[in-house]
């Protein structure tokens, strides 16, 4: 078992606990990249071209023996159209909207995964592989006292923060948004945002106090997926966990 500190909301270790028999998991990265692309996959939208996309004008060929090519053309005129080699045609093989993109994983592969993810927030190593910034004493991951809960206001959960001394990984965060390279600023996505802290907590004041704050997310220990521990697929995330949402990650399944 390993023992870690718990902080108050003044930065103070007021007691030491062990961590759940789930943060024993091996560490295993490829099975974490495993679950999160098949999560990805079964998020993805359907898309496709109309099917009758380029075949909606009146066309015919003219046949053989007048010496030009076969290529329908408009009945109203000369120009070449419907072929998919011709300016404004059909497109040859367009993306179906009936295509399937879903994949599967075993159930005991994914329990594996996220219990392995869980696992991966106690290691200093991976965590400050994934690029986090926290002062050097604090144990990982950092639990808390339900004192936690109770920060309703921004500014105290900075000072909060500020104390426990993870503040850093939330400039870090803000200083590394960036407009996004490439036509997908033009598409609804134009900036590209760094992950930060994630909260596990069983209360919703952590979701007002922290939701300006950027890179933080929060989420309540039954609903935790790869998503939230191991972004693009990275183990390691920076992690503030509540004394009571701790007892309930115990039982992960």
């Amino acid at each position: 078992m390993v023992k870690v500190n718990v902080y108050g909301i003044d930065g103070a270790s007021t007691e030491k606990i062990d961590l759940p028999e789930v943060f024993d998991t091996p560490y295993r990265p490829d099975i974490i990249r495993k679950s999160f692309n098949v999560l990805h996959s079964n998020k993805r939208q359907p898309y496709g071209a109309d099917p009758f996309a380029g075949t909606k004008q009146a066309t015919a060929s003219v046949g053989k023996g007048r010496g030009q090519s076969r290529v329908p053309r408009l009945t109203q005129g000369r120009r070449a159209a419907l072929a998919p080699c011709v300016v404004g045609g059909r497109r040859a093989h367009p993306p179906k909207a009936e295509r399937n993109w879903k994949e599967k994983i075993n159930k005991k592969e994914n329990l594996l995964a996220k219990n392995s993810a869980i696992a991966a927030t106690k290691d200093k190593e991976i965590v400050t592989k994934r690029g986090h910034k926290f002062d050097d004493k604090v144990t990982l991951p950092i639990i808390v006292d339900d004192k936690f809960d109770d920060i309703k206001k921004t500014k105290d959960m900075i000072k909060a923060l500020d104390k426990i001394g993870i503040y850093d990984d939330v400039l870090r965060a803000t200083n590394g948004k960036h407009i996004r390279a490439g036509k997908g600023k033009s598409r609804g996505r134009r900036y590209k945002t760094p992950k930060s802290i994630l909260i596990i907590s069983k209360k919703d004041e952590p979701q007002k106090s922290s939701g300006n704050l950027t890179g933080v997310d929060i989420v309540k220990p039954e609903l935790i997926n790869i998503e939230h521990l191991a972004p693009g697929g990275d183990a390691g995330r920076l992690t503030i966990i509540t004394k009571s949402a701790l007892k309930e990650i115990r039982g992960v399944k």
